[in-house]
Order: C-alpha cells, then structure tokens, then sequence
C-alpha cells in the first residue's frame, strides 16, 4: 500500500493539466544539459496555479534524487539574512533545487538575490521561483543571465483544459460547463467551484458560487487591499468591460482615481492594454459575484454610475469609436436577457461600417432584393434617392463588395409621397398620428432597414454592429421623440427588444413579407433615465448565493410574451420604483395579464395589480412576514435595506433571506391573479400601440 506522500503526490499530479511547457522547461533543467537554464521565474495571477508547478518540480527533484529546499516569501520578510539562513543547504549541497513561492511578498529583494545571493550557490543548483510580479528586465537583458534563465508566464487553462481538471475532481459532464465559464481558466477558481455540491438530479437550476466559496476566492485571487478606496476601484473594474482613468473618475471621483489608477496598473491580475484595463476572467467573475451577493445595493449604485459614464462615452465619441462605446455598455448587460447569444459585445475588427457611397447602391438594391423581395427594393430605391445620408453598409476588413446595409430615417412631419412608396412608414405615421403626436421640434426615427443576404436578421457580427450602430445614434441624437425598428424575424428578437424597452406598435404587410414593427416614445422616459432602468434592471438580486430556492419556473419558460426571468425582473423593479408611479410607464408588465388590454390606464391598472397582490399577501397567515418585509423594503420610507433590517428588528442576513422569500412569494401571487384573471382579448398591435 502506497503511503499518504504518495497517494497525495499523485492525486496533484492527475490534478496539474495544461502545464507541459513548464514541466518540459523542470525536465531540461534536472536533465543537467547543457543548453537547460539554471533559473527559472514563474508568474501569475493569483490562483493561476504557480504554487502547483512549485510542488510538481519538487516532485520531479526528488524522484532525480536531488535535494530540494522550498520557502515562501509570506514568512520570509524583506532582509536578505532571512533567505541566507533558510537557504542555507543550496549554498554547500550540489546540485540542490531551491523553489521561492510567493516572491512578490520579497521583491525588493530581486536585485541582491540575481546579483549576490544566487552566485553563492553549490555547483549544480536550480532554482525555481514563483511570483505575481514579473521579473525584472535586467535578467534578461545581461548577456550574463540571459542564457541561464528562464520566464514563463503561467496563462489561464483553455476550456479543454478546465474541462479536464474539473473531470480529474470528479465533476460529471453535464455540471462542467457553468463552472467553466465561471472560472475564466483560473485553476484555484475551478477546485473551489467543484467543491460546490451540484444541484439536485433533473433539476435544471443553474450553478452560482456560494458565499464562502467567494469570499475565499477574493481572498486567494486578490489578497490583501490598501484601503476602502483600492477595493471600490477593484468593484468597477469587474463590472465594466474595459476601465480607463475617465471611467473611473466617474465613479470614483478625482482624487481617489488619481490615487488608484496607477496602483490598478501594476496588479497581476490586470492587463493594461491601448484600450484600458482588463481583468484576469476570474477575477471579475469572482468580485462581480462577491459584491452582488455581499451588497446589492453598492453592486446596483456601481452599475447605474458605470451605465451613465458609459453613455457619456458614446455621445463625446467620434463616429468611427462610437460602435465600440456602445458595445463596452452592453456588456453590462450581457446576462440579462434570457437569449444572450442574439448579441455579441466583443469586437468585431474584420468587419467595417462606413456610410453609403453612390457607388454601394446597386450593391444594396441586389441584397434588398435577394433577401426581402421586390416590394422592399422598391421601398429600399426610394429612400435611397430620399435620405442617402441614412444607409451605411457593412464589408469584410479587405473587400471591396458590400454584404449588409442599413438605413435609420429621420421623419419630421407626414408626407403623402412617404406613405404612398412605403407601407410600413404609411402605418408608422397612421399610429404616431393617432397615439403619439409629434411637438415642435421633434422627429421620429426609424430604423427601417437591417439586411444581410443568406442569415438575414439572425445573430451575427454584422447584427451586431447594425444593433450598436442603432443604439450609438438614440443616445447621440438629440430632440428625437419616438424611436422605431423593424424586423422580420419578430419571434426571435421579441423578447430581446422588451428587454431593451421596445415593444411591438404594428405589423405591415409588404410585398407579401410580415414586417413587425416595434417602438419606444423617448417623451416618456428619457436615454438618460432609459440607460439607468436598464442599469437597475440587470442589477436584479440573485437569491441563489444567500442559499435560498430561485422562484418556481424555469428561466425558459415563458409569461404571455415575456421570458419567466424578464417577468421576474420586472416584479423586482416595479418594487423598487413603487414610489415613483411615473417609473411604472415603461414597465414590460404593462404586456402582461397583470394589465387589461384595452385600458385607458395601463399604468394605473398595473399598481393596482400590485396593491391586490400585496392584500393577497397579508390576508394568507402565511404571507404576513413577506407583506411585513416587502412594505418596511418598499413601500415605507427606508432609504437602504439595512434601515428597513432595523425596521423590522432582524439582523441583516435574516432580513435578507426574509426578503428573497418575499419578493417569491408576491411573484407567485402575481401569478395566479394572471390565471384567473377574465382578460378581454384585442390584437397584439392594437394593445401595444396603446401602451
């Protein structure tokens, strides 16, 4: 029987995958050849898994026979007297192995260690060091060391790697992939996740870290912090795609980022790159999911600020940068809706997006034709020779020829020639005329046309850039009343559209080919007040990590035109602007049962709904500590959560799971007043245009 030494040494064996350049580089080096380096620097995030090569060349060493000596910089302190006397052994035993883990904790210490201590050591020793810190130029630029020495960066596991390690821990197949995308490779990431026991046999419920596993992995991955300020950068960073010193001034103010930035650059688990900077995937997942489940509402206030400096961004950018402001926002959004893969916010280079030429227009009227028909080339033809300046077209980095185009009209007031050459904008005017007047100074906007032969309106990059196009002109373009877009595929993008707050007003028949038409009035709610819902709305609480059961229902299943999640998260923000009734106006309950379809006062209906949910709540004995929890929360006058804890006379954490509880429980209620409810039925168009 193998002894304990050994069963462990082969347990982190099978454990240590994806690492066989750096095992090859131990090899060479215990080979004793004589081109193998005597030195060799490992560095790395935190987590990244410096710490498990260090025990496998120790491994290696000893199975060759050699004498191996290990410190760690953590108990090592910054006098070099302390590396002399634990090291001793390397200086008088040839061919010792001497590994130093944790060097950043000494690295002031770099340049006596290269130019004193090592040249002290026995014939034959090698030397193995880990850090987070990369080393010092001067290694490789002396002609010296050059040779001798050996630096390698130890990079996240690819999927497949990740996929095996988690395999090597015992994870079945069909739980890896959460934990995957969780972890963004980080090895120390991915053992704490498997620890997480997997949710119940033929429960679909998705995989979230729990709390203890998070407050290890930010203590593991980011370590101590200078002060309060340091780690509320840190919160900005997991949050947004890329951080520059404007962004973080937004959020932070002056003097703290001036402070903080420079600090921000030098963490190993930052990439600095011409854009700004990125952190290690691991890390922002972990304080992204730390700070949602540790302080929602700081994790909320720090989306809104990120959401309004980004908006800020694109309207003070240049057209060819605009597209790319656009996409760091949506990132934010990157799991809100229950569809993710309809968009894509990472750059798309290989694809340019440039105004209409003349010499683009017979390019656009062939892919018109060969994606939509003749009726729509007619309307393409026409408003091509009307508002030129309104198409752009889309081509491969390289190519010459077009492969999509778009066009957003700018409308003032109704024309008769308008109407006559294209039934869509004849309809569109028909609804604006009726519901929506427009005021002096106020135009309409239509995104008319988005065409891409062969995929059409389906995800792509080019749907993409077309999207974030459409979005970089509502939050650059001022006096615009009602924004319009149109699709052909409305089933596959309805639900993406309610999210982003565009809801459908009409459905036209051209040439044959249903043409839906969806719509928002900017007069009910401005951009600004638009990208801060859309903030909130993502922010939503994720009771998962407090430990207690999501609502029943899974996140597919669908409430009348809504996905189960966006009803959800539709409850939740109802709740917390239930003192500001006006919030309620774009509310995407208002296309719920919960609301009568051919109300006069949607908004009015929609609160009543609420008020007879919450009675519902409080008559059920049941119920009572959810009507008491969601009132002290939202209806009375507490201005955070803890003062509604004091409120009700609970500790925090209990108030917590109380209020998950709650906001259940009202969401269930809310339900069933929705199946029972005797609801007229109207048309789709007819109750949308209303709303």
């Amino acid at each position: 029987m193998r002894g304990l030494a050994d069963r462990l040494a082969a347990a982190r064996a099978d454990a240590l995958v994806g690492r066989e350049p750096e095992q090859a580089v131990f090899d060479r080096m215990l080979s004793a050849a004589a081109d193998a380096p005597l030195v060799a620097y490992l560095h790395g995030p935190g987590g990244i898994g410096k710490s498990s090569l260090l025990r496998h060349a120790a491994r290696q060493a000893e199975l060759a026979g050699r004498h191996v000596v290990h410190l760690d910089g953590r108990f090592l302190g910054t006098e070099p007297r302390h590396i002399e006397e634990a090291a001793a052994l390397a200086c008088v035993e040839p061919g010792t192995v001497l590994l130093l883990d944790s060097f950043e904790h000494c690295q002031s210490l770099e340049l006596w260690l290269r130019n004193t201590f090592l040249l002290g050591l026995a014939e034959g020793a090698l030397v193995v060091i880990a850090s987070r810190i990369a080393p010092d130029a001067e290694w490789s630029l002396d002609p010296g060391w050059a040779p001798l020495f050996a630096e390698m960066v130890v990079r996240p596991l690819d999927a497949d790697q990740s996929d095996a390690l988690l395999a090597a821990r015992g994870v079945a197949s069909e739980d890896r992939g959460a934990l995957v995308a969780f972890a963004g490779g980080s090895p120390l990431a991915l053992s704490l996740a498997a620890s997480v026991p997997a949710g119940k046999p033929g429960v679909n419920t998705p995989w979230e870290p729990t709390g203890n596993v998070l407050t290890t992995l930010v203590e593991r991955l980011v370590g101590d912090l200078p002060s309060t300020v340091h780690k509320r950068a840190l919160e900005v960073v997991a949050q947004a795609y890329v951080t520059r010193e404007s962004l973080l001034r937004a959020v932070l103010g002056d003097d703290d980022t001036a402070t903080v930035f420079p600090w921000l650059r030098q963490l190993p688990y930052i990439e600095a790159t011409t854009e700004g900077l990125h952190p290690h995937d691991a890390v922002r997942a972990t304080l992204e999911a730390d700070l949602r489940w540790r302080d929602p509402e700081r994790y909320e206030d720090i989306r809104v600020r990120i959401s309004a400096a980004a908006l800020q961004a694109t309207r003070s950018a240049s057209e060819d940068t605009a597209l790319m402001r656009v996409a760091e926002w949506m990132f934010l959004f990157r799991d809100q809706s229950g569809t993710p893969e309809l968009y894509d916010w990472r750059p798309h280079p290989h694809i340019e997006d440039n105004p209409m030429a003349p010499a683009d227009v017979p390019d656009v009227l062939r892919m018109a034709e060969e994606a939509e028909g003749p009726a729509s080339v007619k309307a393409v033809a026409y408003w091509v020779r009307r508002q030129p300046r309104a198409f752009r077209v889309y081509r491969y980095a390289g190519s010459s020829a077009a492969v999509a185009f778009m066009a957003i009209l700018r409308l003032e007031a109704p024309m008769s020639e308008d109407r006559a050459e294209d039934p869509v904008i004849a309809a569109l005017w028909d609804y604006v005329e009726e519901a929506a007047p427009l005021g002096q100074g106020e135009h309409l906007a239509i995104r008319r046309f988005a065409v891409q032969p062969g995929c059409h309106q389906r995800p792509s990059p080019v749907m993409d850039l077309i999207s974030r196009r459409t979005i970089a002109a509502e939050m650059r373009t001022r006096g615009r009343a009602i924004t319009f877009t149109v699709f052909e595929d409305a089933q596959q993008w309805r639900n993406y559209l309610a999210n982003a707050g565009l809801h459908e007003v009409a459905a036209v028949d051209v040439g044959g080919r249903e043409h839906h038409v969806f719509g928002r009035d900017w007069r009910r709610q401005t951009v600004e007040q638009w990208v801060e819902h859309r903030a909130r709305a993502a922010a939503a609480p994720v009771s998962v990590l407090t430990g207690v059961p999501s609502a029943s229902g899974s996140g597919d299943e669908v409430v009348d035109d809504l996905p189960r999640a966006a009803f959800e998260r539709g409850v939740v923000q109802a709740l917390r602007t239930w003192r500001a009734p006006r919030e309620f106006a774009t509310s995407v309950l208002l296309h719920s049962r919960l609301v009568r379809q051919d109300s006069d006062t949607p908004v009015a209906d929609l609160r009543s709904a609420f008020t007879a949910a919450f009675d519902a709540l409080q008559v059920d004995p049941e119920g009572v500590k959810a009507h008491e929890v969601l009132t002290a929360t939202y209806t009375a006058d507490s201005r955070t959560h803890k003062a509604a804890a004091r409120r009700l006379g609970v500790p925090y954490g209990t108030y917590r799971r109380h209020l998950a509880l709650a906001k259940e429980r009202l969401i269930d209620q809310l339900l069933r007043q929705m199946t029972t409810a005797s609801v007229p039925s109207t048309p789709r168009a007819s109750r949308d245009a209303r709303s």
